[in-house]
């Protein structure tokens, strides 16, 4: 199951009491204060994990709590310090404070750490308070709570190339044909129910991963069959390929398809609507009506947008297709890098 939204509560350890303690041995009729401080109580960490692709443990695993410092004990030994904890999320993730809605933190890269709530300190022991003039303190001080948080979490997929399209434009079918991913296939809208990823193999140690996002409506961009929040899996995508169903068995029109879904894409984020698209064809082997693959093909060149036409049964036009992405992708990987570099 595709979990990519969730809430969770966090607390980390208490610290532990420092303590009142005096020296009593034998042949010491008046030992000073011994009494030990309290251990830091443990904090809660986040980290990215590459092999992790969804929030579902997080789902029904929902309280994390670190664990809490000793309490100091005499003879001026401390408490031990409580263990860290850390919660691993997949790459993509994002940390929100639920009050403010305010980004905390961004996981963008696998490895990143995060401190989310920070261990309690320990209490001072009495030996801490001895002075010339107060030789015998009779006092200690508590161990400071541990940060106690809620947080909620989301998760945008980190993917070369994005699929969008109406529902049963074949972008499941294209994905299980390109890559090794076995998104469920049926022919009738809303088979795709959830965000699915494939890795393309290009040969030569080049590969490019592609997200299969779920068909959007008209709508989409304020919610309409959930595509608000599969909209953001296209974020982070450098290029989109729009697949566009130009069979009749649809009943709708292939140019008014394409620009709904564009103008879904421009009222969710104007980068989005700037972004690079590749408008592809599809159902070749279904079309009985040619001119709507040439009316798809004019709209798609007066935006100066590449075009090509593919049937993923009969893999007409794949490996075409294939090629244009992959030298998109590295062409649009290198300006990201330049730009990061500064030149």
């Amino acid at each position: 199951m595709f979990i990519d939204r969730v809430k969770i509560k966090v607390k980390a350890g208490d610290g532990g009491n420092g303590v009142t303690a005096f020296r009593r041995e034998k042949f010491v009729p008046r030992g000073g204060p011994s009494g030990g401080d309290g251990g830091v109580g443990g904090s809660v960490w986040m980290e990215s994990d590459e092999g992790l692709n969804t929030l579902l443990h997080l789902r029904y695993n929902p309280e994390h709590k670190a664990e809490r410092g000793r309490h100091g004990e005499g003879s001026n030994r401390s408490g031990k310090d409580g263990a860290d904890i850390t919660i691993k999320v997949p790459v993509g993730t994002q940390l929100f404070d639920p009050g403010t809605g305010k980004l905390v933190f961004d996981f963008t890269e696998p490895g990143l750490r995060h401190l989310v709530a920070k261990g309690g300190k320990g209490g001072w022991g009495n030996a801490h308070f001895a002075t010339p003039t107060r030789r015998a303190p009779k006092f200690h001080f508590q161990g400071r709570p541990g940060d106690e948080k809620e947080l909620q979490l989301e998760l945008k997929l980190i993917a070369d190339v994005g699929l969008v399209g109406f529902p049963n434009a074949g972008k499941s079918t294209l994905i299980s044909v390109i890559s090794a991913a076995k998104p469920k296939i049926a022919d009738y809208p809303f088979t795709t129910l959830e965000p699915n990823l494939g890795v393309v193999d290009m040969g030569d140690f080049k590969t490019f991963v592609v997200a299969d996002i779920p068909g959007l409506i008209e709508g989409a961009s304020e919610g309409a069959g959930l595509g608000d929040r599969f909209l953001r899996h296209v974020e982070r995508t450098k290029l989109i390929l729009h697949l566009v169903d130009v069979s009749s068995s649809s009943g709708r029109d292939p140019v008014s398809d394409y620009e709904i879904i564009n103008r879904e894409l421009a009222k969710y984020s104007r980068d989005l609507a700037e972004r690079p698209q590749i408008v592809v064809a599809t159902k070749l082997d279904a079309l009985d009506e040619p001119e709507r693959l040439e009316s798809l093909k004019k709209r798609a060149k007066k935006d100066r947008s590449q075009f090509f036409q593919i049937s993923s049964v009969a893999g007409t036009g794949i490996d075409e297709l294939l090629f244009a992405v992959a030298a998109a992708v590295e062409t649009l990987g290198t300006r990201s890098e330049s730009m990061q570099a500064g030149y």
